[in-house]
C-alpha cells in the first residue's frame, strides 16, 4: 500500500518509519536482546535488561520518527527497571547494586531535568522521564559505568550534530531526536558493565 492510499474513499495516514517493516524491528530488538544476553551472561540482571531493551528500542524508533518519547512508553518503563533490577537483586549471583541503580536514576532524571529547565526547546521532558530509567539500569553496575553511559549519550549525539554542521548550511539548525543517542550511550554502558562483572 503506498503511503497515503485511499480505501473506500477515505484517505489513510502515511506509515512512520517504525511501523513499515515488523521484520526489520523484530530483528533490531532480538539483535539488541542477543548482544545484551551475550555480554552480561546469565547474571538475573541480563534478565531484567533483555526483557526492558523491547520498550527501549520501540521508544527509540518512535522518537527518531515522529522526534517524541510518549508517555506510554516512558512511564511504564521508568516503572519496570527499577522493580526489574530490584527482582534481580533478590536472586543469588546478581552482581549489581540496586541502591546505587536507584541512585542513578534519581541523579540522572535530575540532571536532564536541569538540562530541560535550562533550554526546554532543545531538550524535551520526554528525554527527561527516559533517564529516568536509563540512569537506574546505569546505576546497577556504579559509578563509573553510569558515567560512561551518560557521556557517551552526549557524546554520541555531539558527533551526529557535528555532522550535520559539516554536511552544509542545509543542515546546520536541523533539529533531531536526542532519545536514540542517549539510549546508544546507555546500552554502550551496560555492556561495559555486564562485561565487567
Amino acid at each position: 500500500m503506498a503511503d497515503g492510499s485511499v480505501v473506500a474513499g477515505a484517505r489513510l495516514p502515511a506509515p512512520h518509519r517504525y511501523g513499515r517493516s515488523a521484520a526489520r524491528l523484530g530483528a533490531l530488538g532480538g539483535g539488541v536482546c542477543a548482544l545484551i544476553a551475550g555480554t552480561v551472561g546469565a547474571r538475573p540482571e541480563g534478565v531484567a535488561y533483555v526483557g526492558l531493551a523491547p520498550v527501549l528500542v520501540l521508544l527509540v524508533l518512535v522518537d527518531r520518527a515522529v522526534h517524541r518519547l510518549p508517555d506510554a512508553l516512558t512511564l511504564p518503563l521508568a516503572a519496570a527497571t527499577p522493580a526489574a533490577l530490584g527482582c534481580a537483586a533478590l536472586v543469588p549471583g546478581a552482581t549489581g547494586s540496586w541502591r546505587l541503580a536507584l541512585l542513578g536514576g534519581a541523579a540522572l532524571g535530575a540532571a536532564y531535568l536541569l538540562l530541560h529547565l535550562i533550554n526546554p526547546a532543545g531538550l524535551g521532558f520526554g528525554d527527561v522521564k527516559l533517564a529516568l530509567s536509563l540512569g537506574v539500569a546505569l546505576g546497577w553496575y556504579g559509578w563509573g559505568v553510569w558515567a560512561a553511559g551518560a557521556f557517551l549519550g552526549f557524546l554520541y549525539g555531539a558527533l551526529y550534530g557535528l555532522s550535520l554542521v559539516l554536511r552544509g548550511p542545509a543542515t546546520r539548525k536541523e533539529a533531531f531526536a536526542f532519545g536514540p543517542f542517549m539510549a546508544a550511550g546507555a546500552l554502550t554502558g551496560v555492556l561495559l558493565g555486564g562485561f565487567g562483572a
